[in-house]
């Protein structure tokens, strides 16, 4: 069990390494004027892309298998505990939230992003909500 716990926590890290830095470079790619900057557009949609492929999506995937691993190696017990429920809830808002993320991604990649610097800040903000509440339910457990 320690090394189902290990290999979530160590791909749970890699998941929101992307989870914070995705949206930090949609920050900046927002701000890329797409006509005189070419280049610079076209490195952030490769910066993009490669990080939500190549670290994120993995990092998430992995993170959902050893985490369900452990989940159903004692599930009644687990699903009795009510932060177990609130924290599971909080993995779903997060996967919908990388899928968002996705969506981002695609849509910086066909120059069709609809949304300016600003509003990729705040979009920036919600995992570490999301991971400040993960943890306190986990260790805590309240």
């Amino acid at each position: 069990m320690l090394w189902l716990k290990s290999l979530h926590i160590i791909f749970m890290v890699a998941w929101f390494a992307g989870l914070f830095y995705l949206p930090r470079l949609f920050v900046y790619h927002a701000q890329v004027d797409i006509e005189t900057d070419r280049a610079g557009d076209e490195r952030f949609k490769t910066m993009e892309r490669k990080l939500f492929r190549g670290i994120m999506t993995p990092g998430a995937t992995l993170t959902v298998v050893f985490g369900a691993w452990m989940l159903f190696s004692d599930w009644d017990a687990y699903l009795q505990q009510t932060w177990m429920i609130v924290k599971l809830a909080l993995v779903a808002a997060l996967i919908g939230y990388h899928a968002w993320c996705g969506k981002l991604v695609a849509d910086f990649s066909r120059g069709a992003n609809r949304h300016g610097h600003v509003w990729y800040r705040w979009f920036n903000e919600a995992p570490t909500a999301a991971l400040i509440a993960v943890v306190i339910l986990t260790v805590v457990k309240p």
